[in-house]
């Protein structure tokens, strides 16, 4: 069997569910060490034990609200006093906000998406930068969406967010160039996820793609031979 990321280091937030979940298990059957990184611990815990019932080592698990920015920074301190470095950084949690017209979302409630879907990523950025470049072949992939894009009503909050984390991983993009880091931007798209539900409630999740149906594509922009750099990679049921 192929294990592409035998012996690489991995970070994945939002690991407890969808597509984190999908992308822990990809991982580890391709040989990577994983740090799992979510709110809770014992769907953490549930991840972890299903990753070695499939044969897995077992995983660090980090129970962290990304909300809490004093937290990333020790996340970061505790990679480096134990390992030295990150090979891969996956951060894809995020959260939906309200769907709502711009001027009806409550000051609270904008200050609490853009904290997870922004700041979180610049905090990441700004704690595991480090460690990326100490390894050989860092590899940082930031989950973004189409959304940022379209300009539909209702959806400002949650396009202004995403939009944002494009010109934040662009930029990150641009300043390691020259390094041995390549980092990327991968949409998903349509995928039967709980935040797609809640967006979408009256929607025939069986006509989407699945979590487990994107997770190759995280695998290949991991791998060391992967060249792409300040890209949007975005997958294809095709």
């Amino acid at each position: 069997m192929t294990r592409p990321l035998e012996g690489r280091l991995a970070l994945i937030t939002g690991a407890s569910r969808g597509i984190g979940w999908a992308v822990a298990r990809a991982y580890a059957a391709a040989g990577a060490d994983l740090i799992l990184l979510a709110r809770t611990s014992g769907a953490l815990e549930e991840l972890d034990d299903t990753i070695q019932a499939d044969g897995g080592k077992p995983s660090t698990l980090v129970p962290l609200d990304l909300a809490d920015v004093a937290g990333i920074d020790r996340l970061g301190g505790a990679i480096h006093e134990r390992w030295g470095k990150l090979d891969i950084l996956v951060s894809n949690a995020g959260v939906l906000g309200m769907l709502a017209p711009l001027g009806h979302i409550k000051p609270k409630d904008w200050d609490s998406l853009m904290a997870v879907n922004i700041t979180a990523n610049w905090r990441l950025i700004r704690s595991l930068d480090t460690l990326l470049r100490a390894s050989d072949a860092g590899r940082a992939i930031f989950v973004t969406s189409g959304a940022a894009d379209k300009g539909e009503a209702y959806w400002g909050g949650y396009a202004t967010s995403k939009a944002a984390l494009n010109a934040l991983v662009r930029a990150y993009a641009a300043e390691t160039v020259t390094t041995n880091l390549r980092v990327n931007l991968l949409s998903p798209g349509p995928i039967s996820t709980g935040m797609r539900a809640k967006a979408f409630p009256g929607e025939d999740r069986e006509t989407l793609a699945k979590p487990v149906d994107v997770a190759p594509l995280f695998v290949e922009l991991a791998r060391k031979e992967e060249t792409r750099h300040g890209q949007i990679v975005r997958y294809s049921r095709a």
